[in-house]
């Protein structure tokens, strides 16, 4: 069986970073990408809106303007996401929160709401977690909370789910993006690391959207030859 076009859909965090990659890669295989992201002001050329996915009320409103405007929904991919490094007694309890919010239960929210429109058109959903879903480190316990969260929602929906829709988790290693602009310099990664493009990370997550019904890529880890957050 032939891969097929990507089709319509909905990428969250797709103003940056990796979801602005996915969002190249899905036009440059020939589908239809419509962007959610807390900022749409630097994207251009396809269609976006503004939304907090941390937010149910705002996804669901969301996800129902995307499908009534592309016609229907052919897969999400999650890839909005957050982080707050420091120690459980450090980090404000809100902030902490924060990231459980966008990470965990925006992905959870986004899925959802976009769940039968999924079913009609047996589309995917592709979530996208982190190493750290998969291995914990100290002064990170939010991010690997909503990591480790985002690949246990992401398994259970597979078995709940399976010949009705598809179901792929990717995990990337680090990638050269903006998400460490902010942490404090400990929390960086070192001079002279090994990142991931994220270009090369949406082309894994356009190869798990382009699979023929029927084949399922149930999960990716994608991270430098020398990525010290694997195994």
């Amino acid at each position: 069986m032939k891969k097929h076009p990507p089709g319509r859909i909905i990428v969250t965090g797709g103003g940056s970073g990796l979801g602005a990659a996915i969002v190249e890669v899905i036009l440059d295989a020939g589908g239809t990408p419509f962007v959610f992201d807390h900022d749409v002001s630097k994207v251009s050329g396809v269609k976006s809106l503004q939304v907090d996915v941390s937010n149910r009320d705002a996804v669901e409103k969301a996800v129902h303007e995307a499908a009534e405007s592309l016609g229907g929904i052919d897969g999400v991919v999650t890839a909005a996401g957050i982080d707050r490094r420091g120690t459980l007694g450090d980090i404000p309890a809100d902030e902490w929160e924060q990231v459980i919010g966008v990470n965990l239960v925006g992905t959870v929210s986004v899925v959802r709401a976009a769940l039968p429109y999924l079913k009609e058109s047996h589309g995917r959903a592709t979530t996208i977690a982190s190493t750290l879903g998969i291995r914990a480190v100290p002064e990170a316990t939010a991010y690997c909370a909503a990591e480790f969260g985002i690949i246990g929602f992401s398994r259970a929906l597979a078995a709940e789910t399976r010949g009705t829709i598809g179901v792929t988790t990717i995990i990337p290693g680090r990638m050269k993006t903006r998400a460490f602009d902010h942490s404090d310099d400990q929390y960086k990664p070192p001079a002279g690391s090994m990142l991931n493009d994220p270009e090369d990370v949406a082309h894994a997550v356009v190869f798990a959207l382009s699979q023929p019904i029927g084949s399922e890529v149930r999960e990716l880890v994608i991270c430098p030859a020398e990525e010290a957050s694997w195994p």
